[in-house]
């Protein structure tokens, strides 16, 4: 995706999510509590896929879990695979 995605954190949703040509991208995640997400869906629309819209998305929610010292597990198989490819630690059971 060229230009920068307007990502927005809705914490009280618990999701991550962007608007782009008026179709609507999201992430959503679970705080199990003790400092750890449960990052369990990412949807993006066919029209959106194949632009980063997913990565964009993923890369805000670790980077949130980082900056506030959370374990992330990745119920969702699209973030599990971007940590793995990224080599990012996942939450142990």
């Amino acid at each position: 995706m060229s230009e920068a995605l307007s990502i927005h954190h809705d914490q009280a949703g618990h999701q991550f999510e962007t608007t782009v040509d008026g179709h609507r991208a999201y992430l959503t995640y679970m705080d199990l509590g003790k400092q750890t997400l449960d990052i369990y869906r990412t949807f993006v629309p066919n029209a959106l896929r194949g632009r980063g819209v997913a990565a964009a998305l993923t890369e805000a929610a670790l980077k949130y879990a980082e900056d506030m010292g959370y374990s992330v597990i990745p119920s969702c198989s699209y973030v599990e695979r971007y940590m793995e490819r990224h080599q990012l630690k996942m939450a142990k059971l």
